[in-house]
């Protein structure tokens, strides 16, 4: 069992996690990023990127990760392949963490960036589909559909807004709904009912995703909650909005939180309630969710930090 020291530590990696471990190595930190469960988080099983910056053609996910986190390693990031089981916040800074292997990792300051994951139906066809027609993310994807048919799975604010989006793509899209009215905010959802491109399958769940001959998405199976007929749906494309989970297990009672899961921050900042604690990327956003956004807010963390441990050591000096 090994202890690690560095002046930043940094749970989790993606888009926010080697942004602030690239800003925080080339500030002298010498960050040391833990890179979870899922390294590169949630765009290691995305396909298409066309959203992100700086690229003219459509780039791979998984490529655009692994450019990063070179990257970070490149302006002297150190990577650990573990995955943080406890953390003790109360008696820093500096903060402890114990890794899944037994290892100890101590920072000056401490970035969260766990991230969130998309909730799946865990139905047929669903996780096998992914990028061939599934998505869970319309703002990412939809562009991809434009002038076809698609189709929304939920009921919340999300899956209402994520319909009224992909209109600015599709003129046709079916918003599918297990019940019969609508959890969303009454806004939202009078958009929506007045909306000439959206019509609304009500009492109904999917059963399965289905492909055609060519491996793509072809149709939905439905199945109606009140009377137990199944039906089917064909459409090009279909975007998963039942809400997403944010990887916080780890700081409930440590940290503030709001009834999502989602990690408080000073507004306009990555800044916790714990000072020299800071929190970038989904993991404390449940509204943009976007790599480009995640990258900022890593920055952001990494410059506040940066700051955070200068502050520290003029104490000290002011108190010798």
């Amino acid at each position: 069992m090994a202890t690690h020291h560095t002046k930043m530590l940094i749970i989790g990696s993606g888009p926010a996690g080697y942004s602030a471990a690239i800003y925080a190595a080339r500030a002298m930190l010498e960050p040391i990023v833990v890179q979870g469960l899922q390294p590169g988080g949630q765009l290691t099983i995305t396909t298409d990127v066309e959203n992100y910056p700086g690229f003219e053609e459509v780039i791979q996910g998984p490529w655009l990760m692994e450019q990063m986190q070179k990257q970070a390693e490149h302006v002297g990031t150190r990577m650990m392949w573990d995955t943080i089981v406890s953390v003790d916040l109360d008696s820093g800074p500096p903060f402890r963490a114990i890794g899944d292997s037994g290892d100890e990792y101590i920072g000056d300051t401490l970035v969260i960036c766990t991230g969130a994951q998309a909730k799946w139906l865990g139905v047929p066809g669903e996780q096998e589909l992914g990028g061939k027609g599934v998505s869970a993310c319309a703002t990412c994807d939809g562009f991809f559909y434009r002038g076809k048919k698609v189709a929304v799975i939920g009921g919340g604010n999300t899956a209402v807004e994520e319909a009224l989006y992909l209109t600015n793509h599709s003129d046709d899209v079916t918003l599918i709904h297990r019940r019969d009215e609508l959890r969303a905010e009454k806004i939202l959802q009078d958009r929506l009912l007045k909306h000439p491109k959206i019509s609304t399958l009500w009492n109904k769940t999917v059963e399965s995703f289905e492909a055609g001959e060519d491996g793509a998405l072809h149709h939905l199976v439905l199945k109606d909650t009140q009377t137990g007929e199944t039906s089917t749906l064909e459409v090009d494309g279909a975007f998963v909005a039942i809400g997403h989970a944010p990887a916080t297990e780890l700081f409930k009672g440590k940290l503030p939180m709001d009834d999502g899961g989602y990690l408080l921050t000073e507004p306009g900042t990555p800044k916790t309630a714990v000072p020299g604690v800071f929190a970038a990327g989904d993991v404390t956003d449940h509204v943009y969710r976007q790599a480009v956004t995640a990258a900022g807010m890593g920055c952001m963390a990494a410059l506040d930090g940066e700051r955070f441990l200068a502050t520290l050591e003029e104490a000290r000096e002011a108190a010798e």
